[in-house]
């Protein structure tokens, strides 16, 4: 069986870039996809000498007289060259009426005199001579091989081999010296004539230098290398904050006197000499937050997974929200030294959610760590630090400073503070600087241990003080130059959020037809939450059967459980429109909702999901049914009333629960029993309606399968109209 080695590794190996090393593998026609894919073992030891071969060539050349000592055939102190071919070499003597600008390849002797030898010599028999390539190239000298390779009619990567198997390690990019004509000629079976080197083009005219009246070009900002900036995601308990303070405690310089001073929500990190930029988000949320904003700021997401219970619902989602971001990934099998660890397990599973690992029919990369021990955090660090070398993340520090706010806070005494990263340029104290709802003058900058520092250049996270307001996470800064130029850019940004009225209008149903009826070819995008595992698949099968030439359909997230705030977010940011099955959104994520515009449409039938999926796509759509919450009522209580059966005790939260309405009671964010109430009593007393902060007793038509601690929601069902 031929073994495999990852470019990457060999890379590392060689001591060169993952870059570098693709760059000669292209040139010698290796296929590949990406630094994670595999090369066989054969090539592999064939791009070793080959690099073994190029090191070896940059040292002292042998000097003129051993090189000549070793080509020449003396007689009588005289240079001879043979008219037919030696062996091998596959070229010609040039004929006397061969016209001039065409020559073969003469040797010359160290009186400056060439002689030819029409004849062989007198120890060289018939027999020994070669037998004639079948057919004779002309190509100019200097051509590389790839130019010879083209002219012979073969790809370069059969060049290269044809050459590294005369044991010449040279790339299809050299220039075909002597030695490289006589093997390829060999291989083959061509004979070469070589004319004299093609004219190069001629260059452009350059520009006049400035001078009086001319106004100099201005020079792009220099882009210099910038550290990778890295969000860590994974499910609760799988240790994401363990893995995160073991990397800070154990990769943080040792010289800190007294240790970090303060926590400003990213720190930076060293590993081979390189840095690292960890922002301490709490999550997913955040960092779906963050892009609603329209703020990209992570460069690359570790996501950690616990080996031994494998992919968990938080981890499905932060997948989901990873892919919707486009930011490239990193794995961390967590928890390896745990006996119960099933790291292949992982894999197939992150297989089924179309997260392919390498060796599992991908290029993600994965690594097995523990962040108890520690076992495996340099690897991970390592597999970062490529992953960045593959971007080629770059920053101008000469550039105007700009970057993204990752948190910021009132503190009492230094007023309005934000910690930035700086994604450009480089911020100065001093600096005037303008968000989206705040400016000022940074009165102080400090670096993420808490230090006093004068300027933060790209990929580095800072704590500013001076601003006017407290910005909020995700807002996008510049530095402008002026004190005035902020205010009134400020101004004019306030004045447009307040002409634009309400939250930009997210996707709904009803745009779907509009879309249609202008000719566009709408997407409609969805996430999909609902209380079983068995309902999600079928519902989510369904839709994604209903997608036309006309109208996309795509399922950004699907869950199970209720609708929460980072489903807005991620709906938020994707443009989707969210639709529950048999689950409710809770108090955050209705206001999150109402804010962002975010459409949620919940159900308890599937056929009327697709219905109305349908429905829209048709232009169809029959009148809303909408709800109407009135209330939200606590169950405390249950009694047991003769004849009657079971009566919840229950007080009113909010709002008011009348005896017409309709109720749903949910047990932990799953909608369990949707009906009327049967009989609703304010004490002993029957009773229309009770309001907030009231007791009552209410029995429901049909079902008393209630426990305490249930929560009902007291909603009416109102008919209207819908607009297209």
């Amino acid at each position: 069986m031929n073994n495999k080695v990852r470019i990457y590794n060999l890379a590392k190996k060689l001591k060169k870039t993952s870059k570098e090393l693709m760059g000669l593998l292209e040139e010698m026609g290796v296929p590949f996809k990406s630094h994670s894919s595999s090369i066989d073992s054969e090539t592999a030891q064939t791009v070793e000498a080959l690099v073994a071969e190029g090191t070896k060539a940059k040292g002292p050349a042998k000097p003129a007289s051993q090189r000549e000592e070793a080509l020449k055939t003396t007689k009588d102190d005289k240079l001879v060259q043979p008219a037919s071919p030696r062996p091998g070499t596959g070229r010609q003597p040039v004929p006397k009426d061969m016209p001039e600008g065409k020559k073969s390849v003469e040797k010359k002797s160290t009186e400056g005199k060439v002689e030819k030898n029409d004849s062989p010599r007198p120890d060289q028999k018939a027999a020994s001579q070669p037998k004639q390539p079948a057919r004779t190239l002309e190509i100019h000298e200097g051509s590389t091989v790839k130019t010879v390779a083209e002219a012979m009619g073969v790809s370069s990567a059969e060049a290269v081999k044809a050459l590294m198997a005369g044991k010449l390690m040279i790339p299809a990019t050299a220039p075909a010296d002597e030695k490289v004509l006589d093997v390829l000629s060999r291989a083959f079976k061509v004979q070469f004539t070589l004319l004299p080197p093609e004219k190069k083009p001629m260059e452009a005219p350059q520009p006049k230098k400035a001078g009086k009246g001319v106004v100099p070009e201005k020079k792009a900002p220099k882009l210099v290398e910038r550290p990778p900036i890295i969000t860590v995601m994974g499910h609760v308990d799988h240790g994401k904050t363990t893995l995160l303070d073991h990397i800070r405690h154990s990769n943080v310089t040792a010289q800190e006197a007294g240790g970090i001073t303060q926590h400003i929500g990213a720190y930076i990190v060293m590993h081979e000499g390189k840095p690292i930029v960890f922002l301490d988000t709490p999550g997913h949320e955040a960092f779906t937050a963050m892009r609603a904003r329209g703020a990209n700021v992570t460069d690359i997401v570790i996501l950690v997974i616990g080996a031994d219970d494998g992919v968990m619902p938080q981890t499905r989602e932060a997948i989901d929200h990873i892919k919707a971001a486009g930011v490239p990934l990193v794995v961390a099998l967590n928890k390896i030294d745990k006996p119960t660890a099933n790291p292949d397990r992982v894999r197939q599973q992150l297989s089924e959610l179309e997260v392919f690992l390498e060796g599992w029919g991908g290029e993600v990369g994965a690594v097995e760590v523990s962040a108890k021990t520690g076992v495996g955090i340099p690897d991970l660090l390592e597999r970062v630090l490529l992953e960045a070398e593959m971007q080629e993340l770059k920053g101008a520090p000469d550039a105007t400073a700009e970057g993204v706010v990752i948190e910021a806070r009132l503190d009492k005494g230094k007023g309005p503070v934000a910690t930035v990263i700086v994604k450009n340029g480089t911020l100065h104290q001093g600096d005037i600087v303008l968000f989206h709802t705040a400016w000022g003058r940074t009165r102080a900058l400090f670096d993420w241990a808490g230090n006093s520092i004068k300027k933060a250049g790209p990929s580095t996270p800072v704590e500013i003080l001076g601003l006017d307001e407290v910005p909020q996470p995700g807002e996008s800064f510049t530095v402008v130059q002026s004190e005035r130029e902020a205010r009134n850019a400020l101004l004019e940004a306030r004045a447009r959020e307040r002409d634009a009225g309400a939250a930009t209008k997210r996707a709904s149903l009803e745009d779907l037809y509009s879309q249609l009826q202008e000719g566009q070819i709408p997407h409609l995008s969805l996430v999909v939450k609902c209380d079983v595992q068995g309902s999600l698949e079928a519902l989510c099968a369904s839709l994604e059967k209903l997608a036309t030439n006309e109208v996309g359909v795509s399922i950004v997230h699907r869950g199970v459980g209720r609708i929460a705030e980072s489903d807005v977010m991620l709906a938020s940011t994707s443009n989707a429109v969210i639709i529950g099955f048999n689950v409710r959104p809770d108090a955050n994520a209705k206001r999150v909702a109402e804010v962002d515009g975010v459409e949620i449409r919940t159900y308890n039938i599937i056929y009327d999901v697709i219905d109305d999926v349908k429905a829209a796509m048709g232009g169809l759509l029959k009148p809303i049914l909408r709800e109407d919450s009135l209330g939200e009522v606590e169950i405390r209580e249950i009694f047991k009333v003769p004849k009657a059966g079971k009566v919840a005790g229950s007080h009113v939260m909010q709002g008011v629960v009348r005896r017409s309405a309709r109720v749903r009671i949910v047990r932990d964010g799953i909608v369990i029993w949707d009906g009327k109430i049967a009989t609703l009593h304010h004490f002993k007393d029957e009773a229309r309606e009770v309001k907030a902060g009231m007791d009552c007793g209410i029995s429901f038509e049909g079902y008393q399968d209630f426990e305490v601690g249930d929560v009902l929601e007291v909603y009416e069902v109102v008919e209207e109209k819908r607009s297209l």
